[in-house]
């Protein structure tokens, strides 16, 4: 009997135990879930503008007072970074024009939610200085190295059409990278490259060069954007608007301190001083809204990427855009 009663109070005993290890385990699961979901994450790539507000720390003590941590994820260019938006692996990020239109057509779920300050010096087309072009018309029958859907692509684009040329009147050499473009042009394996800062820069400090666009208006804004994965937006706009809010006085903050911009910048691509200092010094940081102006620059910009077969179907960017 007292056997009995023993192993009765053993079992009950591993019973407690058992369960407060349950209960505990729980508590710890559930406080772990908790400090993930108070976490933002943020994707960027070298160079642009959210680097600035990485080290600024501006967002982070926004964040701080709503509860909020920040993570931060590089990404190499702006395909990857949105797809990290896509599949929810980041809230927010910053891409270029031609990367949110692939997305679109790709049917991907993310929307648009800013759009930095235009920057038309920050593209153009060189050819060598020695090449005898000196004038768009006179790139018929030529080689134009570029990367495909980029922003200096679209440029070019405009650039050819507004010569009187078409597309097909010039051959396109898709590179995959800003070092491979470098390579082609400088062993003149291409004829003219189009390309974009700070990389188009470094091209026209290094090298003795003519931009073939420069000073022309091809009514092109040349804007990165401000994309927020759809779910996150749709859960937290109020987060959204702190991250712009934030990113936007960082941009002052850049504008008064292009100095500190230039350094930061440098040391973070192993680019020479002098190099982003040209990209730095011929653009303004701010941070505009999705207004009626900007989707409609990107609305022609996608009309002509379907034109030309850049991307398979039609699409509307207001179907990207947040109604406010």
């Amino acid at each position: 009997m007292v056997r009995k009663l023993i192993l009765s109070a053993l079992i009950a005993l591993s019973f407690i135990v058992v369960s407060g290890c349950g209960e505990n385990k729980s508590a710890q699961e559930n406080q772990s879930n908790e400090e993930s979901e108070n976490v933002v994450r943020i994707g960027f790539q070298k160079g642009n503008t959210l680097n600035i507000l990485k080290e600024s720390g501006f967002l982070e003590k926004k964040l701080e007072s709503e509860g909020y941590k920040v993570e931060w994820r590089e990404f190499v260019h702006g395909g990857t970074l949105l797809e990290g938006l896509f599949t929810g692996h980041i809230d927010f990020g910053h891409a270029a024009d031609g990367s949110g239109i692939s997305a679109q057509a790709g049917n991907k779920p993310f929307v648009y939610v800013g759009a930095d300050l235009p920057n038309p010096e920050g593209v153009g087309v060189l050819v060598h200085e020695n090449a005898g072009i000196n004038s768009i018309e006179q790139l018929k029958g030529k080689k134009i190295g570029v990367l495909k859907g980029g922003n200096h692509h679209y440029l070019a684009i405009l650039a050819i059409e507004d010569a009187g040329l078409t597309i097909d009147d010039v051959e396109w050499v898709y590179l995959e990278d800003a070092a491979q473009q470098r390579t082609a042009f400088e062993t003149k394996k291409i004829d003219a490259l189009a390309t974009y800062d700070p990389f188009f820069a470094g091209v026209e400090v290094d090298l003795e060069t003519i931009n073939l666009t420069e000073g022309k208006d091809y009514g092109y804004p040349n804007r990165t954007f401000y994309y927020a994965n759809e779910e996150f937006y749709n859960e937290h706009p109020e987060l959204v608007a702190l991250i712009l809010e934030a990113t936007d006085e960082s941009d002052q903050w850049a504008n008064e301190n292009k100095d500190e911009v230039v350094k930061l910048v440098s040391n973070m691509l192993g680019i020479e001083e002098n190099i982003i200092e040209r990209a730095v010094n011929r653009r303004e940081y701010a941070v505009d809204q999705m207004e009626e102006d900007i989707i409609k620059a990107q609305q022609k910009q996608a009309d002509v990427y379907y034109e030309i077969g850049l991307i398979p179907n039609k699409i509307d960017i207001k179907d990207r855009v947040p109604n406010e």
